[in-house]
């Protein structure tokens, strides 16, 4: 299939409306599940047969995969399969919460295998936490992978793993979205936000919504052809000849060869998306903005500057000579820029109020961007 012919077809995905959570019976939901999970047993480790990079290997190798209570509305079975990793901070610094990491679009949590153990090392327990529908989480007998069952889910997986107590969210790109979404539910223990190269301003998913499923199906198939994970590859990056490699698309698309990918995407597209926009200025926390100084999929000056601008607590912090994925691109610059944060505003926050009831927060990394190629670049994985 041409390349010309693939972008053509990955066009019908940009995004123009879409779904948004119920807030109320969401929060509800979520609040009276049983937090529980157990180890699922038929998860096998992604595949790394080749990949040469050691972060990959060993990300991989770490990930585990847990059944978590959802509603019959999910899934009738009563749970789903939610797949992570999780970097246990060696020494673990005071005053900050576990920190969960948001893949973007159709990615995984293996977008986050050089920023995790750099995070662990400098003392934050970290989760990479792959969103229901995508990564290597549970696709079959799952009834709904909307943008409300994909929150859902995660909420279920926060409070099952993670555990009760406050907790920061970080984002990039379409994670982004359901980050906010997630953190408009849970106010009062979502206490930091961290936007990466975050588009929070778009909401759905385009045309795809009202598409017959067969059409529909024959577009998402496009989304995991091999000319299209290139062209998103090399968009994806400032310095494309150390990191717009051929392993990197390989390991961007390992989780598109799995059975169920293409039903599991066109059940999310299908359901309208995610809504995050008039969240965006609702969130009050502690928010912290990096921009990869020369994205080439979103404009640092338009929609950096815009998240400052329409959120009370936001603060900027441009990554030099870095693309559109600094957690891959720059991730000795993005972990320091983290620890700060969590260490100066998010944990001053946390001591001025420690007798009080944890601070809302929201997380933006939202949509990528109105091309479905700009979603895909997200999602790519060097």
């Amino acid at each position: 299939m041409k390349l010309g012919y693939c972008l053509s077809l990955a066009t019908l995905l940009a995004p123009s409306h879409g779904f948004a959570p119920n807030d109320a019976s969401s929060r509800g939901l979520l609040s009276s599940m049983k937090s529980t999970a157990m180890p699922d047993l038929t998860f096998t480790n992604p595949d790394t047969t080749g990949i040469e990079e050691q972060a990959c290997i060993d990300a991989a190798n770490k990930m585990k995969r847990v059944a978590v209570p959802v509603s019959a509305e999910v899934s009738s079975e009563g749970s789903v399969g939610i797949s992570y990793i999780h970097w246990e901070a060696e020494k673990p610094k005071a005053g900050c919460p576990p920190l969960i990491l948001i893949h973007g679009f159709d990615s995984s949590g293996l977008e986050y295998r050089r920023l995790g153990p750099k995070l662990a090392a400098k003392g934050i327990d970290t989760y990479a936490v792959d969103i229901l529908g995508w990564g290597f989480t549970q696709l079959e007998g799952v009834d709904s992978f909307s943008a409300a069952a994909k929150v859902e889910a995660l909420g279920s997986f926060v409070d099952s793993v993670v555990g009760k107590g406050s907790f920061c969210v970080g984002g990039a790109s379409l994670g982004g979205a359901s980050a906010i979404e997630f953190a408009a539910l849970r106010k009062s223990d979502c206490t930091g936000l961290v936007l990466i190269d975050a588009q929070g301003f778009v909401d759905g998913i385009g045309p795809m919504a009202s598409m017959p499923k067969p059409l529909a199906k024959l577009g998402v198939g496009v989304l995991k052809s091999i000319p299209l994970r290139n062209s998103a590859n090399q968009m994806s990056y400032f310095d494309k000849e150390t990191f717009a490699t051929e392993e990197a698309q390989v390991i961007g698309r390992l989780h598109c060869l799995r059975d169920g990918w293409d039903d599991a995407m066109v059940s999310y597209m299908q359901s309208g998306g995610f809504y995050p926009s008039k969240k965006v200025p609702t969130i009050e926390s502690p928010t912290l903005v990096l921009w990869g100084r020369q994205d080439g999929i979103l404009d640092g000056e338009e929609f950096a500057n815009k998240f400052v601008e329409e959120m009370p607590n936001a603060s900027l912090k441009w990554i030099e000579e870095c693309g559109h994925v600094p957690h891959l691109e720059q991730p000795d610059e993005t972990a320091e820029a983290i620890l700060s944060f969590l260490t100066s505003e998010v944990g001053a926050r946390q001591r001025n109020v420690e007798d009080k009831p944890p601070l809302a927060i929201g997380v933006g990394a939202g949509f990528i961007s109105v091309l479905a190629i700009s979603q895909l670049a997200a999602a790519i994985m060097q």
